[in-house]
């Protein structure tokens, strides 16, 4: 099976020129692209809630994933490692157009698979382990962790999340990298810790 993915972040976009690009592309190899798969989706929604998330289960050795690049796979870089591992361990090729990759089941493309998904590991380990090491710092120090009683807005999606963040702040973790491991947009952690905490490394050199 051949798939065509056309990703757009909000509804303002259009899929107009991914759809173009994908099919020309389509002409000029002489093939025939099986079902499309065409989602609008926010920053911050998990990639199980989404069509393209649900479509690697269902992927088979053998099919082609094509899109107009790869930053169209996901939200951000550990995201599209992940994907691009999955797809390579499963024997899932993965063409994108603009990058012009052309990943397949050869040993190179094995090869970045193996990288990608190294990378991935790697980075998930090392948020892990300094957020921990921050957070029994912090809790030898007595700091209360958690979302302190009576804080409304229960349902923003980093409530309760004060301790975590405060912990891979002092660790010296990035903004971004935060972001992206609480699954959130770097700008809504931006706003949430203006708004509900203060940044410990404020006062020194932003990160």
């Amino acid at each position: 099976m051949i798939y065509g993915y056309i990703r757009v972040s909000t509804d303002k976009q259009t899929t107009e020129n991914q759809h173009f690009e994908i099919k020309e592309f389509a002409h000029r190899q002489d093939i025939v692209i099986d079902k499309w798969i065409m989602e609008t989706i926010s920053s911050t929604k998990e990639l199980e809630k989404c069509k393209l998330g649900k479509l690697l289960k269902k992927l088979r050795d053998g099919d082609v994933l094509i899109a107009s690049e790869l930053s169209r796979l996901g939200r951000n870089l550990l995201q599209v490692m992940s994907i691009l591992h999955h797809c390579m361990s499963s024997g899932v090729r993965v063409w994108t157009i603009k990058d012009n990759y052309r990943l397949g089941a050869d040993i190179q493309s094995k090869v970045l698979a193996f990288a990608f998904g190294l990378s991935a590991e790697i980075e998930r380990n090392l948020i892990s382990q300094r957020t921990k090491e921050a957070l029994l710092r912090l809790k030898a120090e007595g700091k209360i962790l958690g979302r302190p009683k009576g804080r409304k807005n229960s349902k923003l999606k980093l409530t309760g999340k004060d301790g975590k963040i405060l912990a891979m702040r002092m660790a010296h973790i990035s903004k971004s990298q935060i972001a992206r491991a609480l699954g959130v947009d770097r700008l809504t952690l931006s706003r949430y810790m203006a708004e509900h905490m203060q940044d410990p490394l404020r006062i020194s050199k932003d990160v």
